[in-house]
């Protein structure tokens, strides 16, 4: 079995993640985490010293190295990920439990405030104008997270009931 978990940063992809996983015991794997282990440098840096058609390129590679692996696992990918190439078709055809944790603007803005400096994409960015850049994103990429298998809507729940509802809703 294999399930992805897909959404925008701050979604708590890795949070729900890891609960899954414990529950099922299977393995988690984050796409980044596996990128930077893989390519021996960290996103920001890949970013910085390679550009993005290059990470991009790297991120589609190892994806789908992860997806044909015969292991389970539960794999949060990153909140572009889906957006980029062919990945979300290539992440819906390994599995049918492919999962959009839906957030909302506000309830994000407020989780990325606390690690906005751990996150390149926002760092720069002043508080007033993370809902807006974070709604603009949503914008674009809710195109790409709605093909997900499932949705999962998160506002104001825990990520133990964000879990049990990924469970309860595995083919």
């Amino acid at each position: 079995m294999k399930i992805v978990l897909l959404g925008y940063m701050g979604s708590g992809k890795t949070t729900i993640g890891k609960i899954i996983a414990n529950h099922l015991n299977i393995n988690f794997l984050d796409l980044d985490h596996y990128i930077e282990s893989e390519e021996n440098s960290t996103i920001a840096s890949i970013f910085k010293e390679k550009g993005e058609v290059y990470f991009r390129k790297k991120e589609q590679f190892y994806l789908s190295a992860l997806l044909t692996m015969e292991n389970e696992f539960v794999l949060s990918v990153g909140g572009g990920t889906p957006c980029f190439g062919s990945n979300m078709e290539l992440i819906n055809k390994s599995t049918p439990n492919t999962f959009y944790i839906n957030v909302g603007i506000q309830e994000l803005a407020e989780r990325l405030y606390r690690e906005k400096e751990q996150r390149p994409l926002i760092a720069h960015l002043k508080n007033d104008e993370l809902p807006e850049f974070i709604g603009k994103h949503l914008f674009e990429r809710s195109f790409f997270y709605n093909k997900a298998h499932h949705k999962i809507k998160a506002d104001k729940k825990p990520p133990n009931e964000l879990a049990k509802a990924v469970i309860d809703a595995l083919v």
